[in-house]
């Protein structure tokens, strides 16, 4: 509201209150600042990585992270409840995202997913072991196979027989 004022000669004057304090200026400000914000939202989401990013790539860049398409999002997330819940190879994980009677995801975003899940594979290989010698009492030769086949759960050599050196302790 303005101040009205009298001088000495009887003149009246209007004395308007600085900018900052007015209720249009605070509206416009609110206003302009929700259009920028929301432009800024939106170009952020509609940003999508066209490749899949190299090990490398994103080691180079580890002070920011890039940003992602919602379906590499989606992606990473389920690849990390079939790691954590399932105890899944690398490959039946990749495997699983990319099936028609899977997860239908398409082969770059389960690439992102596998290049980026934080998953020790060699404690997921362990547990499908500890699970089929409980559960299923198969012999450690069955297991192995089971654990490295093609057919089966497409551990690496290598993650099989830390599985089965580490399956009795």
């Amino acid at each position: 509201m303005s101040k009205k004022i009298v001088d000495e000669n009887g003149n009246t004057y209007v004395q308007k209150k600085p900018i900052y304090k007015r209720v249009l200026f605070w509206i416009v400000a609110i206003v302009i600042i929700v259009m920028f914000g929301s432009m800024a939202t939106k170009n952020i989401s509609s940003k999508t990585i066209s490749s899949s990013p190299s090990k490398s790539s994103s080691k180079s860049s580890s002070s920011s992270k890039p940003k992602v398409s919602a379906e590499f999002s989606a992606a990473l997330a389920k690849a990390k409840t079939y790691s954590d819940t399932m105890s899944m190879s690398k490959q039946g994980i990749y495997d699983q995202l990319t099936s028609e009677a899977g997860e239908k995801f398409p082969a770059d975003a389960a690439q992102y997913a596998i290049d980026n899940v934080k998953a020790d594979y060699n404690k997921n290989a362990l547990n499908k072991a500890k699970t089929y010698q409980e559960k299923m009492s198969m012999s450690v030769d069955s297991i192995h196979d089971q654990l490295v086949s093609a057919a089966g759960e497409k551990f690496t050599t290598a993650q099989a027989d830390y599985a089965i050196a580490n399956l009795n302790k």
